[in-house]
């Protein structure tokens, strides 16, 4: 730390937050705010999430006797004051950083994470899982899942909402609901939260029926409760949580310790099996006067100055390649009405909120529904339309059976334009783009484009534009392109057809995505040392450019692919096609260079990339060892 705080130099461990009175926790959760502020300052990350949780983090470890009790955070964008309170508070400052602390809640990381997290929605079913662990154990430890309003609005947490319900299991949920997800939140939920619960009515009905059951002896108390029930759902309109069997507690003050503090011991006492939904109303980014003024609330910043609240810009004039795309798509729809953009919550990371100012009502930001996004925009493609599905390759990955059932069984012409391929540095192994080529690959009738550079992804998002008639993807990484001019939108691919960079002898390095530069310098390095390489970029991972492998097979020693992904992708396609042609069977050396079999932790990209073998100098080593091999086959008993 660089400051000295009167409570939370004191506080190491939640333990230590119990040594002191109620009246002195909102002291606290200032000094934990700006501690939390300071620290992001210096590393950047998830700020405003976590600035709306702090007095609810503090109440929480203050009440409930973690990590016994088992906190499960939402998505853990909100949990840096969480880790400041968990033993973690000297290693703050190392948040997303090489062999620092992950940006989420990570379980190999302290045991006051029960639950990794990263995606959203996850939380109520993670915790119902460990509260029907403890029944099964016959364990009383309480089980705390804190999930906010937009990601509630997803499928998977109505699903487990259902479930619990059901489960006749005690579980506590709270909704932190703040009003704001990373974008604006959508969707009939979310104006149903807002009107509804949120009230006046319902606490001063609420104080009147306490008052009610007061009065009442023992005997009369059991239907005096059901008596509250009734005019709860009276005034409320009967709330969707008490109809799934949820007993609803708020809305609660979540900046107001002495409101929450009670409620918390409350829900900690009550001793029934039956889940518990205690509705906090938080500001995101509250208590810094920078967030609270800002469109996205600081949602995900740069390094800042604390003072000025200004973040680190990027020097680089090279567009980014979710802007390439963009601009791009915009282009398209001023000449075709048919295209329209489609996002799951995240409008500007898509850069669809630049579509969506030009054509607003060609742009469907479906919210945390990744499965519903894939779906509707299969049902738009059955009625001539040419959806354009924006969404990061990890959030794909929660809608493989859409892609699968509802997209390539019918050869729907989707167009999934994949932000976020390969890895993606500090956000880790949670958010890295690394199945999205094999995941597709596999799908018969799919059209699978990578783009090398960002005049390759205009290219590819302009033949994209004419597949009418089966679905394609085309994926491009984080970050700005490597600075070269765009052609305009009328230059085409022909599909499967790959083309050849550099034309030399013995090896031929066939490149798909954005790993053609690191090939460059790979190629140039070794043709000093007298080896003249075949560079080649693919472009495709499916349809192949079967004509230009064949002859690339039959003319060189050895070829080597490479690839930002997992096994299974282009690598194993190239491997298929060599062995069915039986091209393998003559002296033809045949290496693929993909992503390890492992997640590689968060830290800087080019570090990232030497981790896992995919930088230039490996590429030379991949050359330099395939020409040295020498194949011996022994024979093992």
């Amino acid at each position: 730390m660089n400051k000295k705080y009167k409570y939370l130099d004191d506080i190491n461990f939640p333990s230590d937050i119990k040594k002191i009175s109620q009246s002195e926790l909102k002291a606290l959760s200032d000094e934990v705010r700006e501690e939390m502020i300071d620290a992001v300052s210096k590393t950047g990350g998830h700020l405003g999430a976590g600035l709306g949780v702090v007095e609810l983090t503090v109440a929480l470890h203050y009440v409930f006797n973690t990590p016994n009790d088992k906190l499960i955070w939402d998505v853990g964008h909100q949990s840096y004051p969480h880790k400041i309170l968990t033993g973690r508070k000297d290693r703050i400052r190392t948040l997303r950083k090489g062999n620092g602390l992950s940006g989420f809640t990570k379980r190999s990381e302290s045991e006051y994470d029960p639950f990794g997290t990263g995606h959203s929605s996850t939380s109520i079913s993670s915790a119902l899982g460990v509260a029907i662990a403890n029944k099964l154990s016959n364990k009383s430890d309480n089980v705390i899942a804190v999930i906010g309003d937009g990601a509630i609005s997803a499928g998977m947490a109505y699903e487990a909402m259902n479930n619990a319900g059901a489960s006749k299991t005690k579980l506590i949920v709270i909704l932190n609901d703040n009003d704001m997800s990373i974008a604006k939140p959508v969707g009939a939920m979310r104006k149903y939260l807002a009107k509804i619960l949120s009230g006046k009515i319902y606490f001063s009905f609420r104080e009147t029926v306490k008052f009610i059951i007061s009065a009442f002896s023992k005997r009369f108390s059991k239907k005096a409760g059901k008596a509250e029930d009734f005019l709860r759902s009276a005034v409320t309109g009967g709330t969707l949580f008490n109809s799934m069997g949820f007993y609803y507690i708020g809305p609660i003050d979540g900046h107001n310790i002495d409101a929450l503090v009670p409620v918390l011991k409350n829900a900690k006492e009550i001793n029934l099996d039956v889940p518990i939904m205690i509705h906090v109303k938080t500001e995101k980014g509250k208590g810094y006067k920078f967030a609270e003024k800002s469109a996205d609330k600081y949602h995900g910043v740069t390094k800042f100055n604390v003072n000025t609240g200004i973040q680190e810009k990027s020097k680089s004039n090279i567009p980014s390649y979710t802007k390439v795309f963009a601009n791009t798509l915009v282009k398209h729809a001023e000449r075709d009405s048919k295209i329209v953009g489609i996002t799951a919550a995240m409008p500007s990371g898509t850069g669809l909120d630049i579509f969506g100012e030009k054509f607003p009502s060609r742009m469907f930001d479906v919210g945390i529904a990744e499965q519903h996004a894939v779906t509707f925009a299969a049902g738009l493609a059955t009625e001539g339309y040419k959806p354009f599905a924006a969404i990061y390759s990890t959030f794909l990955q929660r809608a493989y059976d859409q892609v699968v059932h509802d997209v390539a069984i019918q050869s729907l012409p989707v167009r999934f334009a994949i932000d976020r391929a390969g890895l993606v540095g500090a956000d880790g192994p949670t958010h890295a783009g690394s199945f999205d080529i094999s995941y597709l690959s596999t799908l018969p009738n799919f059209v699978v484009m990578a783009a090398s550079d960002e005049a390759e992804l205009v290219r590819m998002i302009n033949t994209s534009v004419d597949i009418n008639n089966q679905p394609s993807a085309f994926r491009y990484p984080r970050g700005n392109g490597v600075g070269i001019n765009l052609p305009t939108i009328d230059e085409k691919i022909e599909i499967g057809k790959g083309r050849i960079i550099k034309e030399g002898k013995k090896v031929a390095l066939l490149n798909f995505g954005a790993r053609l530069n690191e090939c460059l310098i790979a190629q140039k390095n070794l043709s000093k040392k007298g080896i003249n390489i075949t560079l080649v970029d693919a472009r495709f991972a499916k349809p192949l450019d079967e004509n230009l492998i064949w002859q690339i097979a039959t003319d060189h020693e050895a070829i080597i692919t490479i690839e930002e992904g997992s096994i299974g992708g282009f690598g194993s396609q190239i491997g298929q096609f060599l062995t069915d042609k039986n091209l393998l069977d003559s002296n033809l050396k045949y290496r693929s260079m993909i992503l390890p079999d492992r997640f590689i932790d968060h830290d800087k990209l080019d570090l990232m990339y030497k981790y896992a073998g995919l930088d230039a100098s490996s590429i030379e080593v991949k050359i330099l060892d395939t020409l040295d091999s020498k194949v011996i086959i022994k024979k093992t008993n």
